[in-house]
């Protein structure tokens, strides 16, 4: 399992708007992970030219995960209220040493 964050900006006008319907695709997705972590929206406390840096954050997901979000960012029609790409990382769990 990995835990995938994706980042990317938006619009101060558009925040208002794009929060319930990224909160909504996430619960969405959630409902098709059943056992792994809850889904989480974050964003930067500041904003820069207009912007706003955004971070959706995915806990325990299999690898095939980002192909299943980036189709549900489509269907729901969130490119619009984004500026620029979203940027993905996927993070593992350090193992503990023996």
């Amino acid at each position: 399992m990995i835990d995938l964050y994706v980042y990317y900006k938006v619009r101060l006008e558009d925040a208002d708007s794009l929060a319930p319907r990224v909160r909504a695709m996430q619960m969405a997705l959630a409902g098709e992970r059943a056992g792994s972590g809850k889904p989480l929206l974050q964003r930067r406390p500041d904003s820069r030219d207009g912007l706003q840096t955004w971070m959706e954050v995915y806990p325990g997901v299999d690898q095939a995960f980002g192909a299943r979000l980036e189709q549900a960012v489509l269907e729901a029609g969130l490119g619009a209220s984004i500026q620029g790409p979203r940027r993905s990382e996927v993070f593992i769990d350090l193992l503990p040493e023996h």
